[in-house]
């Protein structure tokens, strides 16, 4: 049975930790309030940019037949190389956000065996995790979570663009974590390159100064910017997320195994006054 000094040492450490973790939940919702206004004012701006790449190429192809197909971040080729941009945390302590973002890229690899993959890392837990085990990386970024900010992001987008057009890669895909509650994120792969566009619906008749054609040639590569960056702010706010929810766990399982040690402590503390008590009134029975 341990000593009362040792239950008492336990205790002293667990209220340690629960104050660490308190601090940590803490500055985790001070940081995902404002990574989630980002997220929330990026995503209809991001919206309306497709709708009107959506447009705008449906023009391109009604001045000239085939002019959208001919540019080359819309071309299909068959799919030999692939960059996979994989986007996880720099620091842990955020549950499993880290863990579905690496198992995720480990079914990616599994799901297209046929061709070369290659990473471009994001993120400090994902890059020592496959620098580890061999992985072919091209790149690694590492602290853009702490403050995203546009110019790093469209860096990294117009990089992959110009492996795209170079055809040293003939598709790019994202991988990251979107950011859906403060309990709920969505693991999520999407195809940046070559661009899919969606059905067009309603279409608006823009009145345009320039060729539509060149106009594409503009938007494209914005629009593939646009999505690095909605990517990270995402990211950024799901680990903010995530972080919280874990450290609020902590504080609560430290709060419970106090109460559990505080209650064992109590009954072995009663367990050795019994005991004093037993041999003080045995050694008077034996004295008399």
């Amino acid at each position: 049975m341990p000593s009362l000094i040792d239950i008492r040492r336990r205790i002293r450490s667990v209220k340690n930790t629960q104050q660490i973790t308190k601090a940590m939940k803490m500055v985790s919702a001070a940081k995902l309030r404002r990574a989630q206004d980002r997220v929330i004012a990026a995503r209809p701006y991001a919206a309306l940019l497709r709708k009107m790449l959506t447009d705008v190429a449906a023009a391109a192809t009604a001045e000239a037949e085939d002019a959208a197909v001919d540019n080359p971040l819309l071309a299909e080729r068959p799919v030999e190389r692939i960059l996979l941009v994989l986007v996880t945390g720099d620091k842990g302590l955020a549950g499993a956000f880290n863990t579905n973002l690496i198992k995720g890229a480990q079914r990616f690899f599994v799901e297209h065996g046929g061709a070369s993959v290659t990473l471009e890392l994001i993120g400090r837990k994902g890059r020592d995790f496959f620098r580890k085990r061999g992985a072919a990386i091209s790149g690694e970024h590492i602290g853009l979570a702490a403050k995203v900010a546009y110019r790093d992001t469209a860096a990294i987008a117009r990089q992959a663009i110009e492996m795209f057009r170079n055809g040293e890669t003939d598709a790019v895909y994202l991988l990251y974590n979107e950011f859906k509650s403060v309990v709920s994120q969505k693991l999520t792969l999407a195809r940046v390159l070559p661009l899919e566009m969606p059905e067009q619906s309603a279409p608006v008749d823009y009145i345009l100064e320039q060729p539509a054609a060149e106009i594409l040639d503009e938007l494209l590569p914005k629009c593939v910017e646009m999505e690095f960056y909605r990517a990270l702010l995402e990211s950024a706010a799901a680990e903010h997320a995530a972080r919280m929810t874990a450290m609020e766990a902590a504080t609560s399982n430290a709060a419970d195994m106090i109460d559990r040690l505080t209650l064992y402590m109590n009954r072995v503390r009663q367990a050795s006054i019994t005991k004093e008590i037993i041999e003080v009134v045995s050694g008077a029975a034996a004295a008399e």
